[in-house]
C-alpha cells in the first residue's frame, strides 16, 4: 500500500516538473499535489489504526474468554480433587 502512494507521489511530482510551465506554476501545483498526498496518507494512515484497534480488541476479548474457560475448567477439577480427597 505504502509503495503505490510513493509511486503515485513520485510519478505526480515527476510529471509536474518535466511539464511545460512556469516555476511558479509548477511550484503552485507541487503544492496542491503534496497537500493531496499528505490528506491521502492521513486517511490510510487513519484506517491502518482503526484497524490495528478492531484485531486488538478482538485479540483482547478472545483471551478473556479463553481465560474464563480456563479458570473454570480448573475450578472444576479442584472441587473434582477436593471430593475425591474427602471420600477417601
Amino acid at each position: 500500500m505504502a509503495g503505490v502512494v510513493i509511486g503515485a507521489a513520485v510519478g505526480a511530482v515527476a510529471g509536474l516538473l518535466f511539464a511545460p510551465t512556469t516555476g511558479e506554476e509548477t511550484r503552485s501545483r507541487l503544492a496542491d499535489k503534496s497537500k493531496d498526498i499528505a490528506e491521502e496518507l492521513q486517511e490510510k494512515f487513519e484506517d491502518l489504526r482503526e484497524t490495528v484497534t478492531d484485531v486488538i480488541e478482538d485479540v483482547k476479548d478472545a483471551a478473556q474468554t479463553k481465560l474464563e474457560e480456563v479458570k473454570e475448567t480448573a475450578q472444576a477439577k479442584i472441587e473434582e480433587v477436593k471430593g475425591a480427597k474427602a471420600e477417601s
